[in-house]
């Protein structure tokens, strides 16, 4: 084996700690490295020959190192115990954040103890949603003779469940209802408490640079291995070109990759939590509305919306005049309905437009009629004779829909059916009748919802921070004890992949066979 020759310009003694940017290749690779040695910053260059790894497979490469010596070194943390040593942190006093996490550190450590329990934050979820599931089955929003009705007392529903467990919890408005947006408050604390106790103090570990200072510290870790004949050095330049951030203190090495998969519960906590206020907001602070309107008339928008809760508050938008152009459909061969052309919903017929004996035209209100359970029958009625009397009699008129009409005279009895815009008459108890025209009338569903955009990005940002939490933190320690190194290393995911990770590693660490003395 060929030994490890190199040439300095002058000799040094690492007795500061080394910060070292992964900006590196395999092959050829310049290391910038920065420790306070001196006032005056200066540079030299070191070469040196590297024989293949210990296992003699890899063949001979050469690496050209650039060291820079600078002032600057930033200041230590306070020690963390045991073997370990925090080298850059804050020095300021730890001061207690404003907002809702302010509140949240505000709270006796008992109260944070039990709200940041993981069974507890489960159970909440779980009530949350079987409230959801209970709002989608039971029908929301309808007057209370609707739930008189479907949830009698006589009757039971699962032997128990009556109207009054509806009306009483509030199951008919659920999502705004106290005991949902309580329990939505109540997770919404948990996940807070947690974030605070548990997710911020791991990051706060995590971004620290601990050095390991005795072998016996970084044998006990999950993956460890002693290297004899090696450099910790040489150790830090090919964790620099696997994408590690690398940091050395005399003989002690600690680098770390993957810190965005710590940050990534956070990011959870704050989407779920972003959700959940998007959600609340929806319930309380939304209007809704319908209205039916004929073709060609129009509709002011804040005449038919009506606030869902307490924080619904009206824009200027609710002064938008809305005009219905046209509204017309498409048909099937057997006369069914095959497609609206337009993008609301038909609800009925608002009118039927007819002339009488030569004169009008006249419009007849239509309405929606209940025979044997049919709700597709609407009907009008235009009175013959004396309209002041109490026995009024008339020409009914039926439809199913735009395309026919069906007449009966005075009696009740079929007279005929007739197209509209066909202008044939039909001549009913004296009076000559022409069917127009039948004017549909649009029904429009409307809703304002401030928490969309929220709710939105939201579940946007949590499956950001979903992905993100997949990714492997890996913090490695290494110790030069003489002419061998001891390295130690663990990781929060990929626990199995992991060893044969730093294997393919370790054996491109160069093995030294010697060395010339420094000039």
């Amino acid at each position: 084996m060929e030994s490890l020759n190199p040439t300095i310009t002058s000799k040094l003694s690492f007795h500061k700690p080394l910060f070292v940017k992964p900006s590196l290749s395999h092959r050829n690779i310049s290391k910038s490295i920065f420790f306070s040695h001196s006032k005056r910053p200066f540079s030299f260059t070191t070469t040196c020959k590297l024989k293949s790894p210990q296992d003699n497979r890899k063949s001979q490469t050469s690496i050209s190192k650039k060291i820079l010596l600078s002032e600057g070194a930033p200041p230590p943390l306070a020690e963390e115990g045991g073997n370990e040593e925090a080298v850059v942190g804050s020095s300021g006093n730890d001061r207690s954040g404003g907002g809702v996490m302010g509140m949240v550190k505000r709270l006796p450590r008992k109260v944070l103890a039990i709200l940041s329990n993981l069974p507890l934050a489960i159970g909440e979820m779980f009530t949350v949603a079987a409230l959801m599931a209970l709002g989608t089955i039971i029908d929301q929003g309808e007057a209370p003779d609707f739930y008189f009705q479907k949830y009698p007392e006589e009757n039971p529903f699962l032997g128990f469940f009556t109207w009054r467990w509806v009306l009483t919890l509030g199951f008919d408005h659920v999502y705004s209802s106290p005991i949902f947006l309580g329990t939505l408050a109540l997770l919404g604390t948990s996940l807070m408490a947690c974030t605070y106790t548990t997710q911020i103090p791991l990051v706060k570990v995590a971004r620290r640079w601990n050095f390991l200072h005795s072998a016996e510290a970084i044998l006990k870790q999950e993956f460890s291995d002693t290297l004899p004949r090696a450099s910790v050095q040489d150790l830090g330049v090919i964790l620099m070109g696997s994408g590690y951030e690398v940091f050395l203190k005399g003989p002690s090495l600690y680098a770390f990759k993957g810190l965005a998969g710590r940050f990534a519960p956070i990011g959870v906590h704050l989407a779920m939590l972003l959700i959940m206020a998007g959600g609340t907001l929806s319930a309380t602070g939304s209007f809704r509305g319908s209205v039916t309107v004929p073709q060609g008339l129009n509709f002011v928008v804040g005449d038919v919306l009506g606030p869902t809760g307490f924080l619904s508050a009206p824009t200027e938008a609710f002064n938008t005049e809305v005009h219905v152009n046209r509204f017309y459909m498409d048909y099937y061969d057997s006369g069914e309905v095959s497609q609206f052309h337009t993008d609301l919903s038909l609800y009925d017929l608002n009118a039927l437009q007819i002339l009488k004996d030569n004169e009008g035209p006249f419009n007849l209100a239509m309405a929606p009629l209940k025979i044997n359970g049919d709700k597709k029958l609407f009907g009008t009625f235009l009175p013959i004779g004396d309209v002041n009397s109490p026995n009024v009699k008339g020409i009914s008129m039926l439809a199913r829909d735009l395309q026919s009409i069906v007449l009966y005279d005075q009696e009740g009895k079929f007279v005929g059916i007739r197209r509209p815009n066909s202008k044939l008459p039909i001549e009913i108890n004296g009076t000559n009748i022409v069917i127009e025209d039948a004017i549909g009338s649009s029904g429009l569903d409307l809703k304002t919802d401030p928490g969309v955009p929220i709710v939105y990005a939201g579940f946007g940002a949590l499956m950001l921070t979903t992905c993100i939490s997949y990714l492997s933190h890996a913090q490695i320690w290494a110790f030069q004890d003489g002419t061998a190194v001891v390295v130690g290393a663990k990781t929060n995911r990929a626990k199995a992949e992991f060893p044969d990770e730093m294997n393919r590693l370790l054996d491109q660490l160069p093995e030294i066979v010697e060395s010339s003395s420094s000039k």
